[in-house]
């Protein structure tokens, strides 16, 4: 019976040493999940403004070579796709390469093309998609009026805002084919939902002008032509 009663006696005693350290263990887990999501959050920002650098410095080695007077040997893409697009919006500070498609890999990057829509600055009605918490938080700011440039080919199109629209993620009216040229920007709304956002804001844009690359900006024949001769030395 004494035996019986020291182990209950020091069951009871290691009982309430027990508490404490399961309670500080969970006082800390709030503390390290957060952790463990900023890393993570800090991780894909890192990963997508690498990614925009990479895709901006190939943007300007297309931007240059499709300024460059026709030479035997200059390299031009092949596939659309290939073909980088800049899109800026001036009244948000948006300033970004976008890439074709729009899975969840490809907009963790840059706004992404939807593919079966036209080129932007094609005719038809080009619809680029972006996340709600990185390149399009702002975009709910635009007004009628704003302008949207998007720079292809050596090309500078710019479009006016003629309005905007918050829809259902089911109404694919926003995507509809059109005669004439646009661009539609979507995203998720509203921007600052906490979750999956339930709905879609969408911008409309027609274009207004398309201007070509003036010959002060193009890389002179001679100076392009010592350049490979210098490269085939």
């Amino acid at each position: 019976m004494d035996w019986q009663s020291n182990q209950q006696r020091r069951a009871t005693q290691k009982l309430p040493r027990s508490i404490p350290r399961a309670r500080r263990a969970l006082r800390l887990l709030p503390f390290l999940v957060g952790i463990a999501l900023l890393l993570y959050v800090g991780t894909q920002y890192g990963l997508m403004f690498a990614e925009q650098r990479r895709l901006a410095r190939e943007w300007e080695r297309q931007k240059t070579t499709a300024l460059q007077v026709s030479l035997p040997g200059v390299a031009q893409p092949e596939k659309p796709e290939d073909r980088l697009t800049r899109l800026e919006i001036p009244k948000i500070n948006l300033d970004a390469v976008i890439v074709e498609g729009t899975r969840r890999k490809q907009l963790a990057v840059a706004p992404g093309h939807m593919t079966d829509t036209p080129v932007p600055g094609e005719t038809g009605n080009a619809v680029i998609t972006g996340h709600r918490d990185t390149f399009f938080r702002h975009i709910y700011e635009l007004q009628k009026g704003d302008s949207i440039l998007v720079q292809r080919d050596g090309k500078t199109f710019t479009f006016k805002v003629t309005g905007k629209q918050i829809v259902q993620p089911d109404d694919l009216s926003a995507i509809r084919p059109s005669d004439d040229t646009r661009l539609t920007l979507i995203t998720c709304y509203p921007t600052y939902y906490i979750g999956p956002a339930p709905q879609r804001l969408v911008v409309f844009s027609k274009l207004q002008d398309a201007a070509a690359p003036s010959s002060a900006d193009a890389p002179s024949t001679t100076k392009t032509s010592a350049a490979a001769s210098a490269n085939m030395n």
